[in-house]
């Protein structure tokens, strides 16, 4: 079992698939001062991510909820449905939007009328909605991370000869030293994204859950592989690119979760300019050319090379997924349509009061009960 493990092993790490053909990962050691990537270092990322989920829970409860006072957000007041468990059984064991023949079916289980079993459920659903304090928290600590990476990350690439000659930036490649800023830069990102893959289960989901989750395995991908084979020149490049617009998407969400349309509509379209010009003009035209091109003037084509790009292909694939989003969403505003996001799920609203009326007569409902206190920030 060992010796298999071994072969493996050398096998993963064999220099002819990461490596160009004249070069060994024994030229990628330190010496004469000059100082390389090693994948060891790719260790202290996962502590990183987990002081990320301590720093979001604390941030999440004292700096956006204090945020969210001075907005002025309150929380809807969601009516708690009286338990039942016939109702709780289909709902959780079978459909939470039951068919027309499902419902008619429950409604002679439990002496209820069709239009009180469909209330039921959806007031059900709604109370496992994410409530708007909990989305404006997320959002406002995606918004601070975000601004803070991408100030980071210019920070670390702008004074770069490789930010404005994309030949620069490969240079010497593979033999191209490791700086403490770019060592930094990578470890930090790194982290947030094993967080961000960490915690998934309990974000707000919305309808683009899997590609999110694409998204994020594909990043922590790239940025470990161009971590081990020293692209560390194209990945801090590729970093700030993608930190770029994101910032703005957070923020219009947190000012629309407040109420305020006019600042929200004026961000997003700021975030669909800024995510357009980057993720569907730079990113592809100057990143992944400089990937594509630049290389093969210096080496042959080798596997490594082949896997850099097919990951920053599946990547230009997302962003044209969420481009597509963007424009719809764009559209809507222009044509006087609020605009909001798309992934996100809305709360159901009921038709009439009188029916409201008649579920709390009968029961089935309780009158009065938030779901959020927005005093103390909790949520069931």
């Amino acid at each position: 079992m060992g010796r298999m493990f071994q072969t493996i092993y050398d096998w993963f790490w064999w220099d002819r698939l990461w490596l160009p053909y004249n070069l060994t990962w024994t030229d990628l050691e330190d010496r004469d001062g000059r100082i390389y990537a090693k994948a060891s270092d790719l260790y202290v990322t996962i502590p990183c991510a987990f002081v990320f989920m301590i720093v979001r829970y604390l941030f999440e409860r004292t700096v956006a909820t204090y945020f969210a006072r001075v907005l002025g957000i309150k929380e809807k007041v969601r009516l708690r449905v009286k338990p039942n468990p016939i109702l709780e059984k289909s709902f959780r064991a079978s459909s939470k939007h039951p068919k027309q023949s499902d419902i008619e079916g429950l409604s002679k289980k439990c002496g209820l009328s069709p239009r009180q079993v469909e209330r039921w459920f959806r007031r059900r659903r709604n109370l496992e909605r994410p409530s708007v304090l909990k989305k404006f928290r997320e959002a406002c600590w995606r918004f601070t991370f975000y601004l803070l990476a991408f100030t980071a990350g210019m920070a670390v690439v702008v004074d770069k000869p490789w930010f404005y000659d994309l030949r620069e930036t490969w240079k010497g490649f593979p033999i191209q030293t490791m700086l403490p800023s770019q060592y930094w830069y990578y470890m930090i990102e790194l982290g947030f994204y094993w967080s961000l893959l960490f915690s998934v289960a309990f974000d707000v989901k919305r309808k683009d859950f899997r590609e999110q989750i694409i998204h994020h395995v594909a990043t922590i991908i790239l940025i470990s592989f161009s971590w081990c084979t020293n692209y560390i020149r194209a990945g801090t490049l590729v970093m700030a690119v993608h930190d770029a617009s994101d910032y703005f998407l957070e923020s219009a969400k947190m000012f629309n979760y407040a109420g305020w349309k006019k600042t929200c509509n004026c961000l997003f379209i700021l975030f669909a300019i800024a995510f357009i010009l980057t993720r569907l003009v730079i990113f592809p035209f100057w990143i992944i050319h400089c990937t594509v091109i630049y290389p093969l003037e210096l080496y042959p084509a080798f596997f490594g090379y082949y896997f850099f790009n097919a990951i920053l292909v599946v990547l230009q694939l997302l962003h044209i997924f969420w481009a597509v989003l963007i424009l719809r969403m764009t559209l809507k505003f222009m044509t006087g349509n609020i605009v909001e996001d798309e992934r996100s799920d809305r709360d159901e609203t009921d038709n009439s009061e009188d029916e409201e009326e008649e579920l709390v007569k009968n029961g089935l409902i309780s009158n009065g009960h938030s779901m959020i206190n927005n005093n103390h920030g909790k949520s069931d």
